[in-house]
Parts: structure tokens; sequence; C-alpha cells
């Protein structure tokens, strides 16, 4: 069966429908027996239904800056970076 971080790691592949049969299965046997996974995947759900309705607005130029800044300069193994 698998753990809740593999469904956190697989949930965008089952919301496109590109699980393989077995996955699937595995997916919907753990949901069944996991409330907190059930929660997680409403909630990806209604994320991905939410975004469209979302305005798309620029960051402001600080904003974008200092994003990219962490970016470029952001490693595996850093803050954040796991």
């Amino acid at each position: 069966m698998l753990t809740c971080r593999q469904m956190t790691e697989i949930v965008t592949a089952y919301a496109e429908g590109k699980l393989s049969f077995g996955d699937r299965l595995r997916f919907h046997m753990h949901l069944g027996m996991c409330r907190h996974c059930r929660r997680y995947v409403r909630q990806v759900k209604a994320t991905v239904r939410a975004l469209p309705h979302v305005p798309v607005e620029p960051p402001p130029a600080a904003v974008r800056d200092e994003l990219l800044a962490r970016f470029r300069s952001w490693a595996p193994g850093t803050a954040g970076g796991e």
C-alpha cells in the first residue's frame, strides 16, 4: 500500500489521469483508509477548480527580483530545497 508521502508525490499524476491501473488502485485503497489523504485530495481538487478564477497579476518588481535571486541561489539540501 502507498504511504501518505507517496500519495502527496503522485496526487498530480492522479488528478491528470496519468497513473497506471495498479497505481490508481493503490491510490484509492489508501484513500479508503486515510482520512487525512482524503482531505488532502479534496483540497487539491478544490485548488485546481479555483485556479482559473484567480486574476493573474504580475508581482511587484521587488518581489519578482527577490524570488528570482532565491531560485538562482537554491541548491538541493538547503532550506526549502527538499
